[in-house]
């Protein structure tokens, strides 16, 4: 899987924005959080789930049950608004 490319990450100060900039649908500038900023950066890149797991285990202090849980949330969020390619 790997971020749509018609979806522009733009990051101003501590704070990272996703901009659909050719989508037929606009659902509007998605704000990440502090993870959801760091799970969009790996999607720049193709991955999967377990790889963006893996990279959450290891970059924060959060077990594998809860990084598999936040990863899953946010991945159900950014393909309700079509923004990753599977």
């Amino acid at each position: 899987m790997k971020l749509k490319s018609d979806f522009f990450i733009q990051d101003i100060e501590d704070k990272q924005f996703l901009v659909p900039m050719g989508a037929n649908t606009f659902h509007g500038v998605i704000r990440s959080n502090r993870t959801a900023a760091f799970i969009v950066t790996l999607l720049r890149e193709e991955t999967t789930v377990e790889s963006i797991v893996d990279a959450m285990c290891a970059r924060f202090d959060v077990d594998r049950e809860t990084a598999t849980r936040d990863v899953q949330n946010i991945l159900t969020t950014l393909r309700g608004v079509n923004a990753i390619d599977e």
